[in-house]
């Protein structure tokens, strides 16, 4: 099947508190109601059972079929609360009818997770359902479904994020990195020069005359009137021998 099994419908059930003539009103109005219903004329169904609810306004088999009418129109919203009200009875067999209808209700609004609880309670109630366990493992199915494009369409948006973060990031990175090879080729350069630093001859310097002892001083000077001594003697006698003027023979 590829659908959820029809929603059940239960003819409310008539309570006895409000006196006869008032039982034999709502009675009429919950039958007409329901015979409207079986010819699938959920309008004129509705119409019935909401003058039924003058007549007894708290009653959740009432409630039960109301929602069954609104389910038919395709009302679901409303349909979940009427549904909502009618778990508010102590007939186990309304109460398992309703949370059956509540699965599909879900089901139809595409809300599997919710359609799953209520059947799963259905089930609790009524472990032999057989429709139940079947609607149960369709909406078990059709949340997989679901559930699968999601997670692709979070893998795509990750992955966009991630393309776009790197673009963001690839300028940066670019500068970083020509930063890094600027500097590193700043110190390249600057250990090239001071290699050739070490390789060239350091010129000498001329020593400071601060730095000449008085002793160094002395003896310098000393060496200075010696040798100009000694020069004074070389002319001397270079002037003695020059002084004969005559030829020899």
């Amino acid at each position: 099947m590829s659908a959820v099994n029809k929603s059940r419908f239960l003819t409310a059930l008539v309570l006895l508190l409000a006196g006869p003539a008032l039982a034999d009103d709502y009675v009429d109005l919950v039958d007409r109601g329901n015979e409207a219903f079986r010819k699938q004329d959920y309008k004129k169904a509705l119409e019935f059972y909401n003058r039924a609810r003058t007549e007894l306004p708290v009653s959740p088999e009432l409630d039960y079929n109301i929602a069954g009418a609104l389910h038919q129109q395709g009302n679901y919203e409303e349909t979940v609360d009427k549904y909502s009200s009618a778990l508010g009875t102590d007939n186990v067999v309304l109460e398992a009818g309703t949370h059956y209808n509540l699965g599909n209700t879900y089901y139809r609004m595409g809300d599997y997770q919710n359609a799953i609880l209520a059947y799963q309670r259905a089930l609790d109630i009524d472990p032999g359902d057989i429709d139940a366990k079947f609607n149960l493992e369709l909406a078990r199915r059709m949340l997989k479904e679901q559930i699968k494009p999601e997670q692709q369409d979070d893998q795509q948006q990750q992955q966009q994020q991630q393309q776009q973060q790197e673009k963001q990031q690839q300028p940066q990175q670019n500068q970083q990195q020509n930063e890094q090879q600027q500097e590193q080729q700043q110190n390249q350069d600057q250990q090239e020069q001071q290699n050739q630093e070490q390789q060239q001859p350091q010129e000498q310097q001329p020593r400071d005359d601060k730095d000449i002892s008085r002793e160094d001083a002395e003896r310098i000077l000393n060496a200075l009137r010696d040798d100009e001594q000694e020069t004074q003697k070389k002319i001397k006698r270079r002037a003695k021998a020059s002084d004969y003027l005559g030829k020899d023979w």
